[in-house]
């Protein structure tokens, strides 16, 4: 086989091949086999026809017909590894030649991975908000610990921002009843900002027994969109009792045995989580001057996939009514052409954002452990609420393992070069991002680079993390013209 690579853009390759067809004697052998169990031939047993006779019944354009297709998606991966090119998104594959018994010839079009020249990421300097704990943070922490201890006890005033009330709902669609909005004994907290829009504000001053109409918008079912009228009615109402903060509420809450020391721990686990904060500021810090500065090319086959995915989601949502879609838009002031504008500009950033963050980690030659994926496995099965292994399997079946594993890559990436990068606070102090990004960094997702731009882990099944998309997921034009 002999092949050759034509750059037609900085994004995008032709590439040329050629295939004598003495290298096609195994596809025409496992052609015929398969053909054979498929076609009956008087006085033979399925799959014992002679291929001759199968290539009698059938027609010869047809048996070439079915090789081409079996064959030029492992010519085309061939290919693509001799010329040790990323490709990223699906080929446009078409036969050019097909000379029976000679030769076939193909060209197959696909987007690459652009070459991005990398700044001296030690020249980089970015300024965070500093790490600062205050007695005010202490507090917010002990109050929030003395909440989840708290009692409730039924009161018979009025409903109050902070109380627990059991409600009925109901709704109604241009006068006509909404069944789908409808609920009975629903414990609710006045102030959370559950459930749906103008709640909190009509239940507020209810007593139990009192009922209450105003206007919302409802966000599922058939009527998502829609302005609806809303009846909340109070069953009862109750108010939660804080324990004191003493010694024994310090015993009862945590391992301490004063209150002194339970607030000492509580000022230890608000620094870490200001360290957190501040390590994710730095990684966005950094990113974001990265996709400033670095010239990034990009493929438009895949920002226009990326641009279909994210519009079907938003339609997906909306039960695929694009009418509905435009509705919720004009009631937000936003016109479709707006709307297109941004979901492309998005896409690009997102697009922009991976190509950059696999450029660091293909420079770094940046390797991914077992120890590495199962920690982010086991981080995000807790985030969604699941057993690893479930998360594992769902992984899986949606065939994203191998985004996740690349994601991982990128955020590795993305914190070596951190450690790098000079760093100072606002007060004028140099941050160590050796400890917030290396092997003693306070949680290990800081060095996430998904959450710096999530929609960049979206784009895995379009741009490929190192094994080429095979022709088998290309349109390909076989003919039998000679």
């Amino acid at each position: 086989m002999k092949s050759t690579v034509e750059q037609l853009s900085p994004t995008r390759v032709r590439i040329n091949v050629e295939v004598p067809f003495e290298e096609l004697k195994p596809d025409f052998d496992r052609t015929y086999k398969s053909l054979a169990q498929q076609v009956r031939v008087p006085g033979f047993r399925p799959g014992k026809a002679p291929a001759k006779l199968i290539e009698a019944r059938l027609g010869r354009g047809a048996i070439l017909e079915q090789v081409v297709n079996d064959a030029l998606p492992a010519r085309y991966d061939e290919a693509v590894s001799a010329a040790e090119i990323k490709v990223i998104g699906r080929p446009d594959i078409e036969v050019t030649k097909l000379d029976d018994g000679q030769q076939i010839a193909f060209t197959a079009e696909v987007d690459v991975r652009p070459e991005i020249a990398l700044p001296d990421f030690d020249a980089l300097t970015v300024t965070v908000d500093p790490v600062e704990v205050t007695d005010a943070d202490v507090a917010e922490r002990l109050d929030s610990l003395r909440h989840r201890f708290g009692t409730l006890t039924g009161v018979e005033r009025a409903a109050q921002d902070g109380d627990f009330v059991s409600i009925d709902l109901s709704a109604t669609v241009d006068g006509n009843p909404v069944d789908e909005a409808s609920a009975s004994g629903l414990s609710h907290e006045v102030g959370s900002g559950d459930l749906i829009a103008g709640l909190d504000e009509a239940i507020v001053g209810l007593a139990p027994g009192g009922s209450r109409e105003f206007g919302s918008q409802l966000v599922a079912g058939e009527h998502a969109g829609r302005d609806a009228v809303v009846t909340v009615t109070v069953n009862t109402v109750k108010e939660r009792e804080l324990p004191a903060e003493d010694d024994e509420f310090a015993q009862l809450a945590s391992e301490f045995d004063t209150l002194d020391e339970l607030k000492d721990d509580l000022r230890t686990r608000a620094r870490r989580m200001k360290q957190i904060e501040q390590a994710g500021q730095i990684r966005d810090k950094v990113l974001e001057q990265l996709l400033d500065t670095v010239e990034i090319p990009l493929p438009e086959a895949v920002v226009q996939a990326t641009v279909d995915s994210q519009l079907h989601d938003a339609v997906h949502a909306l039960d695929h009514d694009e009418e509905a879609l435009n509705r919720l838009l004009a009631e937000d002031g936003t016109t479709r052409e707006e709307f297109d504008a941004q979901n492309r500009s998005n896409a690009e950033q997102s697009v922009r954002t991976q190509l950059l963050l696999d450029a660091l980690a293909d420079a770094g030659d940046t390797q991914v452990s077992q120890e590495d994926l199962t920690e982010r496995i086991v981080f995000q099965a807790q985030r969604y609420g699941v057993p690893p292994e479930q998360f594992i399997q769902q992984l899986s079946q949606h065939n994203q393992l191998g985004a996740l594993l690349a994601d991982v890559r990128r955020g590795k990436a993305l914190a070596a070069v951190v450690e790098r990068v000079t760093v100072t606070d606002t007060a004028g102090n140099q941050v160590d991002t050796a400890e917030l990004f290396g092997t003693g960094a306070p949680d290990a997702d800081v060095t996430d680079a998904g959450s710096a731009d999530d929609a960049a882990a979206d784009l895995d099944a379009d741009v490929d993390d190192g094994d080429s998309p095979s022709a088998s997921d290309a349109d390909v034009e076989a003919t039998t013209a000679n």
